[in-house]
């Protein structure tokens, strides 16, 4: 049987290439259920589905994928945003930082945290960086069709490109062990390994991710990562061995461990 047909959201599925033919939103489809398609729209359908069908991503067939509060653009050299990654959003903005905090977001993709944490907070200054080229390009393209204006995109490695300190740090960096038998099912076949996976079980990224933070914090600046569901351990272990403070653990939105951040006590 198909990707499609199997998936239990093959009813959503259905919704957003509709949606991406007639170029409307979920809401036109139950005012308007009358609505036939004419016959270009119907070859038009019938190949984003076809691609549905063969496993592909609706947010690479479609060239978009909501988050937060936004729709971003997305493409095959990135992650696609998930959901989950909001809690991280969250988090910070629960945070007592100062109001003109700057943030940086390493690893930034298509610039989905950044762009959070900037629409919610004007007046922050939001320093996303990412080595690929082509996410560098995609994340500044959003800022721009989005009018947020308070985000720059810079290209380098995690902390390499960045100067200055902090007040938060984050990062949705790979995590993934490149041995894990999921990454050739679903859509993670279509997304770049480079995005996904790391050495060491998944924890290389992380764990220089937590040793360079402290050199970048100002005192009280905060880290938040996210990770696997089964490394929160790990990564609470080595946040207090390099010196964090309050470190702590957030489930995602499935009650898995995900999010964990702390605070740095020093100054940078």
């Amino acid at each position: 049987m198909s990707a499609l047909l199997e998936s239990d959201s093959a009813s959503a599925d259905v919704e957003h290439l509709l949606c991406s033919v007639l170029e409307c939103d979920r809401s036109y489809l139950f005012t308007w259920p009358e609505r036939e398609l004419d016959r270009i729209q119907v070859d038009r359908f019938n190949r984003l589905f076809q691609r549905r069908n063969a496993g592909e991503p609706i947010a690479h067939i479609t060239g978009s994928r909501g988050f937060w509060s936004f729709d971003l653009t997305v493409n095959e050299h990135t992650l696609i945003p998930r959901a989950d990654t909001e809690v991280l959003v969250e988090w910070a903005l629960e945070l007592d930082l100062p109001p003109n905090a700057r943030v940086a977001d390493l690893g930034t993709g298509s610039g989905a945290i950044a762009l959070a944490l900037a629409v919610e907070n004007p007046q922050w200054e939001v320093v996303a960086s990412d080595r690929i080229l082509e996410a560098v390009d995609l994340a500044k393209a959003n800022a721009k069709r989005l009018g947020i204006h308070n985000v720059s995109v810079v290209h380098g490695r995690w902390f390499e490109p960045l100067s200055d300190c902090f007040d938060l740090v984050v990062s949705n960096p790979p995590y993934i062990d490149p041995a894990d038998p999921h990454l050739v099912t679903g859509d993670l076949r279509f997304e770049p390994q480079s995005a996904l996976t790391s050495p060491e079980s998944g924890m290389a990224d992380l764990h220089h991710i937590i040793k360079s933070a402290p050199a970048a914090l100002n005192p009280g600046g905060w880290l938040l990562l996210e990770h696997g569901y089964d490394q929160a351990e790990a990564v609470v272990d080595q946040m207090v061995s390099v010196g964090f403070e309050h470190v702590k653990t957030r489930n995602d939105y499935g009650a898995n461990p995900r999010i964990t951040g702390g605070r740095w006590r020093n100054s940078c």
